[in-house]
């Protein structure tokens, strides 16, 4: 058996640690089944300083140190991995998570410290790299789904890995290895009363995948869609496509889970960390969701709020939730059974309510099925939490102006997120010269830069610069229509003058059609 430490980097560093780590705990649960002997240091959770990862790296004689996350890590994992390989330079240095797959030979050379990384989804590749490690034997290119040095450090990828096909065969993530203390001190939100009354919050999954091709999403083989492929040079590469493989946990499985969670934890709100409940409730043919709305209640982890039909307060009982849905996909009659199993609030993707816009971005909704979303959802008793974007490729005056109108009739207040192009996007590939160009050359310079898209990093909008984009952004939060039109007038006989600020190009990376990555055979 090997020993393994996991460190769970910082995230967000302007908001408290609020999430499990539902990747990390969940790998590492795997770990655990086969025999290993795993720690984490969950650094996002502590907020310690840098240097603290030294003495955990020197706290034990570690086979492997394992780091990983989004894209949004980056910072803290560029300066965690030099750390980690001073402090444990005999333990392999594991990486995977986002960060990694959506772009694995650039990382690679940014990060010589790292011996090898999963790529994709990891549930069988991560134990076959630890079962390596635990025979000593560190020559990697057997494994399905990796990326890893030869002697002189050069990277290969190897072969992509199928996808499992049952996700009920995964265990349930080892959620006792992290200080649950420090995140059930953040569990409130402000999304609806119960959630921001919440004193016991933990995030659960129920699914990956996605059925739609949004241009700003990513999934990162996770939903079947990534290849490997040689590239121009002759060498493996990672290529995304719109190939889905749906799959989701059965009603038992969650149910079990979050039953698990209540009797042991006394948990008092589940989140749904999923892409989309709504595209796997179509995917099942809305059979899903109605489900695991009877499996609860019947599990006794209805709310007694709903139970009874009275006001929330600080008597509940039970397990309320939360989730994503889809305006063009969600059923009044599946809402209202998800109000009486307990959902308090779920996230719309609303993004835009421009005609155009909407049909150029796969999102597969439009202006009228956005707007009667938050009524239908109202309705339910569910409350509507409305995501809107500014700063598409497409965006114009115009466009700007459908949004506020639409925000103004439905009494919406909003401040958009600005369209930022993540690696493993669309908007990526398709505008990484544009990106380039704005980083004078440095690529990862601006991967450093990516946030949470409250803040501009490289601009993907063809007509608007980064100085129009801030004063549209609090045009719209403010719904002011007046300084909109003042703005158009002053820019709209300059703009016609004016070369785009960007400009779309084709990627080896990036192949937009329905061509799925494999799926492991079915057992039994």
């Amino acid at each position: 058996m090997a020993k393994i430490l996991f460190i769970n980097p910082v995230v967000r560093e302007e908001d408290v640690p609020r999430h499990i780590p539902y990747g990390i705990a969940l790998l590492a649960a795997i770990a655990m089944k086969k025999g290993h002997l795993v720690q984490v240091y969950d650094a996002n959770a502590h907020r310690l300083p840098l240097e603290t990862i030294v003495e955990v790296c020197q706290a034990d004689d570690w086979d492997a140190v394992c780091i990983g996350g989004l894209t949004t890590t980056y910072n803290y994992i560029k300066k965690a991995c030099k750390l980690i390989k001073q402090a444990a330079p005999k333990a392999q240095l594991i990486a995977g998570g986002g960060f990694l797959t959506s772009m694995p030979t650039e990382i690679f050379k940014w990060l010589p410290e790292i011996d090898v990384g999963c790529i994709g989804e990891s549930f069988e590749t991560f134990p076959a790299v630890l079962e390596k490690i635990d025979n000593k034997d560190f020559d990697y290119s057997t494994v399905l789904g990796v990326i890893h040095r030869d002697l002189t450090g050069k990277s290969f990828l190897t072969p992509v890995r199928p996808n499992i096909h049952d996700l009920d065969t995964l265990p349930w993530p080892a959620w006792e290895l992290f200080p649950l203390d420090i995140y059930f001190a953040n569990s409130a939100n402000l999304f609806s009363e119960e959630s921001f009354t919440s004193k016991r919050r933990m995030d659960i999954n129920g699914s990956f995948g996605c059925g739609l091709t949004c241009k700003y999403c990513w999934h990162l083989g996770t939903t079947g869609d990534m290849l490997i492929e040689e590239n121009e040079e002759g060498e493996n590469d990672v290529v995304f496509t719109y190939g889905r493989n749906i799959r989701y946990h059965s009603p038992d499985y969650i149910v079990s889970m979050v039953k698990h969670l209540y009797d042991t934890y006394d948990i008092d709100f589940a989140a749904f960390i999923d892409e989309n409940l709504m595209t796997m409730d179509v995917a099942s043919k809305g059979t899903w969701l109605k489900e695991l709305c009877a499996k609860w209640i019947e599990a006794g982890l209805q709310p007694t709020c709903r139970q009874k039909g009275i006001p929330h307060d600080e008597n509940c009982k039970g397990v309320h939730w939360n989730g994503t849905s889809h305006a063009g996909l969600h059923r009044p009659d599946t809402l209202k059974l998800m109000y009486e199993a307990g959902c308090t609030h779920l996230v719309y993707g609303l993004e835009s309510f421009d005609p155009y816009i909407l049909r150029n971005l796969g999102k597969g909704s439009n202006a009228r099925k956005n707007k009667q979303s938050i009524a239908t959802c109202l309705a339910s008793g569910i409350k509507p939490i409305p995501n809107i974007i500014i700063g598409f490729p497409e965006e114009t005056f115009e466009s700007v102006r459908n949004t506020i109108n639409a925000l103004i009739e439905l009494g919406i207040t909003a401040k958009p997120h600005f369209a930022t192009a993540y690696p493993g996007s669309e908007w990526y590939y398709a505008y990484k010269d544009s990106i380039l160009a704005q980083y004078n050359g440095d690529l990862e310079a601006y991967i450093m830069d990516l946030g949470d898209a409250s803040k501009i990093t490289a601009t993907i909008s063809q007509k608007f610069s980064p100085v129009q984009l801030l004063g549209l952004q609090q045009i719209v939060y403010l719904k002011e229509l007046r300084l909109l039109d003042l703005s158009e007038q002053h820019w709209a006989p300059v703009q016609q003058h004016l070369s785009p600020v960007v400009e779309p190009k084709t990627s080896f990376n990036l192949r937009p059609v329905k061509e799925a990555g494999p799926l492991a055979i079915k057992v039994g």
